[in-house]
């Protein structure tokens, strides 16, 4: 293929910032919104330099359960996602149950507002934006090495005593060594998961974390009830929820992120947010378990212009392999 910024160059008096933006996203195999940033940052650099920024492209700094990566190029391939109508050179991306930030990561749009409720996580964020390099120290020099004698004295450190820096790195250091990146907290608030087996994890992606900072810069990080996005989302924005998923069975009901629950009722209200987001004119993106009760509330509003769409995902937190497998979720959206 001949250089990308040649071309653009060439076409710079007839294509339309669109066109080139599409052009970049197909010819990358990269979404929308993303392609619209590196032309907004690089203009028309060479082909490639654009492939070197994409292969350093910042990637999630956590695992996370139910994250979305196994899903990004379903969603693309299947048209789900990005809105091709959103203008995120004009228009804000908010991700209002962000978690390790999967989707948020794959767009990098220009213009974000991410939140979520687990204050632990919401601390992690805000570090790194604002203090990556003292993070990266406190991570490789004190003592945050795989052993299960220190993560058992990690895990029971007090979070109200310490920094929010210690904070932060507390978190990434038992996500990495807990079992399965799982997040799980007892009804005190105190993180309960066990001790994981792994050959040799990396505690510390300091490469990774600069990426990360960067791409925070200009990114507002919120600590609130997903329903802000109510008081902050306008027209034409674009609105992704991704939360704690309805479970599928009685025994199935991992909820235990925080201390909040989220069954019926508050599934039923994060339906009327969607809803109202909806009729606002904000594009809406949103994530649940394949189950009788999620799609029931949403399917009385396909006269209205909702999809509900069926995607694949794995399953893989279960200890006895015979419980892992492809499960079906269920993604409804607006556009």
């Amino acid at each position: 293929m001949a250089g990308l910024g040649m071309i653009c160059v060439w076409y710079n008096q007839i294509m339309t910032v669109a066109e080139r933006t599409k052009y970049i996203s197909d010819s990358y195999n990269i979404n929308a919104v993303y392609a619209a940033r590196l032309l907004h940052e690089y203009g028309d650099v060479s082909d490639e330099k654009l492939q070197e920024v994409i292969s350093k492209k910042p990637k999630p700094f956590v695992k996370w359960v139910g994250g979305k990566r196994q899903l990004l190029q379903q969603f693309k391939d299947r048209g789900f996602y990005p809105p091709a109508s959103f203008n995120p050179a004009q228009n804000t991306y908010f991700e209002p149950f962000v978690g390790g930030g999967a989707v948020f990561f794959d767009l990098l749009p220009l213009k974000a507002n991410i939140n979520d409720i687990n204050t632990e996580l919401v601390i992690t964020y805000n570090v790194i934006k604002n203090n990556v390099h003292d993070l990266i120290e406190e991570l490789t020099h004190s003592g945050y090495i795989y052993d299960k004698e220190v993560f058992l004295d990690i895990r029971a450190w007090q979070t109200e005593t310490i920094s929010d820096l210690k904070r932060a790195a507390r978190f990434i250091y038992l996500n990495r060594t807990a079992f399965n990146g799982m997040y799980r907290v007892n009804k005190s608030g105190q993180f309960n998961v066990p001790f994981g087996r792994y050959t040799n994890p990396q505690i510390c992606d300091s490469v990774n974390l600069i990426k990360v900072s960067k791409v925070l810069t200009h990114t507002q990080i919120n600590n609130k009830s997903y329903k802000y996005v109510l008081d902050e989302a306008k027209s034409s924005d674009f609105v992704y929820f991704d939360p704690p998923y309805y479970p599928v069975s009685k025994t199935a009901s991992f909820t235990a992120y925080s201390n909040d629950v989220f069954l019926q009722k508050e599934q039923e209200e994060l339906r009327d947010t969607f809803i109202e987001l909806h009729k606002r004119g904000c594009f809406v993106m949103l994530s649940n378990s394949d189950t009788p009760f999620i799609e029931s509330l949403f399917a009385p509003y396909k006269k209205d212009g909702i999809t509900i769409h069926k995607v694949t995902a794995g399953r893989n937190i279960n200890a006895k392999a015979s419980g892992r497998g492809k499960i079906y979720e269920i993604l409804v959206n607006n556009f």
